[in-house]
């Protein structure tokens, strides 16, 4: 496909992407003090009690004027396919800047906004995995918490695969855990998996770089955030990324799951002709069945 054509692509699926209404949550909860320290809960539509839980980490490239309500359709999408669902807000870079509903759409060059906040980003969504048995529980009464599968899109999918992976975290970090988290799996949508690949390929306006900063002590920043050096987890993990993927190319994923196997572990990843980066969360697409069948491969 042609430079052109790509970019044609990209824009008609973003486009579609984010055609879709805001869908308000059943309820919502805090889980700290900060006003993005929030989860939204979506009961399963069809009423059933014993539901598996999903924990929906959204993308943006880790940047403030991104965030939750951009993949609050596809919360929908999954609670009509009989998940319970919590969508995961966190503190992201540039909280100076006014919000919007959008993603990663934003192109290099525009004036985004720096990505993510060290350590806030991180304290998070750890905080917020940590809470989510009880907050479910009291929020959501029909989930089955015993059975959890994380995923995310993009940014968010790096964030669950670091999730996963607390239990490998060096020692010392803030936020290891003594034991693997109590998870069925993780999906992650087209993920920003390993910081090598996508810094190199400049995915999301250098995005990496700034969610790590420019401080001497980057290495073992990375030592704690880059999922590639966190392997292996011994955490069920499936990856979908689209083939057209211009936002973030294919070739980061397959480095993860090249890297994985170095490692020991196997790492499901599908591919998806003809698909690029926003059809994984467009309800509209045939794309975002496949992410839900993934989820229920882990799940069920």
């Amino acid at each position: 496909m042609s430079d052109s054509a790509a970019r044609d692509r990209d824009v008609a699926e973003t486009e579609s992407a984010f055609a879709h209404p805001e869908v308000a949550p059943d309820r919502s909860a805090a889980y700290g003090d900060h006003p993005d320290q929030v989860v939204d809960f979506y009961a399963p539509r069809d009423g059933r009690t014993g539901a598996p839980l999903v924990v929906l980490l959204h993308g943006g490239a880790w940047r403030a004027p991104y965030d939750r309500a951009h993949v609050s359709p596809l919360a929908d999408f999954l609670a009509r396919r009989g998940f319970a669902v919590a969508s995961v807000e966190y503190r992201r870079g540039g909280d100076d800047i006014p919000r919007q509903r959008g993603g990663e759409s934003a192109r290099p060059g525009g004036g985004d906004p720096v990505a993510g906040r060290w350590p806030e980003t991180f304290d998070d969504v750890a905080a917020a995995m940590d809470a989510m048995p009880v907050l479910a529980a009291r929020e959501l009464p029909g989930a089955d918490v015993r059975r959890i599968v994380v995923t995310g899109h993009s940014a968010g999918g790096h964030l669950a695969l670091w999730a996963a992976a607390r239990h490998v975290l060096p020692e010392g970090s803030p936020w290891r855990l003594p034991a693997p988290p109590p998870l069925r799996g993780v999906v992650a949508l087209a993920p920003i998996a390993d910081f090598t690949a996508a810094a190199e390929l400049g995915v999301c306006g250098g995005a990496v770089a700034q969610l790590l900063g420019e401080e001497a002590d980057v290495e073992a920043r990375a030592a704690q955030a880059d999922p590639v050096l966190l392997l292996p987890t011994g955490i069920a993990t499936a990856i979908v990324h689209g083939v057209e993927d211009v936002v973030v190319p294919r070739a980061v994923s397959e480095a993860y799951v090249d890297a994985a196997a170095r490692s020991g572990e196997m790492v499901g990843m599908t591919l998806l002709g003809g698909v690029g980066h926003f059809p994984l969360i467009d309800p509209a697409a045939d794309a975002c069945a496949v992410v839900a069948e993934e989820i229920t491969q882990l799940a069920w």
